[in-house]
């Protein structure tokens, strides 16, 4: 008997700008897992875990090239692991935003 999982349950808001019902949940893993840290909320996130695994995010996330500060400590509680294991948030530091005066 091969068991196929089953797909998460995204809100669509959350993939606004792509064709919801044609996602290919496995081949654009990387854009789904930054999309839903992105945008999504708790339930969205239980999903994306149940569907990819910690490991599968963990390293989708510390590889990623661009997270919102917020998405960023986020995942490190909820991985369980340092704000310098994110690529991004190195990034970020390295690149002072001028001051707004």
């Amino acid at each position: 008997m091969n068991k196929e999982k089953q797909k998460p349950i995204f809100q669509r808001r959350i993939f606004w700008d792509v064709d919801f019902d044609k996602i290919d949940y496995e081949r654009y893993a990387r854009f789904v897992i930054e999309r839903v840290f992105e945008r999504g909320d708790v339930g969205d996130i239980r999903q994306c875990r149940r569907y990819y695994g910690d490991e599968k995010i963990r390293e989708t996330l510390t590889t990623a090239k661009w997270l919102p500060k917020q998405s960023i400590y986020l995942a490190a509680a909820i991985l369980d692991n340092d704000l310098s294991d994110y690529q991004c948030y190195k990034s970020a530091q390295s690149n002072p935003q001028l001051w707004h005066y």
